[in-house]
């Protein structure tokens, strides 16, 4: 079993960013209790005032999955989806190392 990482580039649509991230608050709170959910941090794009990120790192493909079908992540595609600004581009990667690497 290894871990494995997403980033997450959430484009949105002019001036929504704000509010993109203030219904993400729900997110945050819902991964505290995955247990396979080991990062979850979502950031502002210091240059582009139009896009979010979010670094996650899950302990294994089956806790993505169980992270991704959530209701939670349900109710938050249906709250954001008319702000967004395309579609989320994430990229996967698998932690080798580094400070708080898994």
């Amino acid at each position: 079993m290894s871990s494995l990482a997403v980033i997450a580039r959430i484009p949105c649509q002019s001036g929504t960013r704000d509010a993109v991230a203030a219904e993400m608050q729900a997110m945050l709170a819902h991964v505290e209790s995955e247990p396979g959910t080991l990062q979850y941090v979502l950031h502002e794009d210091l240059g582009d005032p139009d896009v979010l990120w979010v670094y996650e790192v899950y302990a294994d493909q089956a806790a993505l999955d169980l992270h991704s079908g959530s209701e939670t992540m349900a109710s938050l595609i249906g709250a954001i989806g008319g702000s967004l600004g395309g579609a989320p581009v994430l990229t996967m990667a698998k932690p080798i190392g580094g400070k708080g690497a898994p």
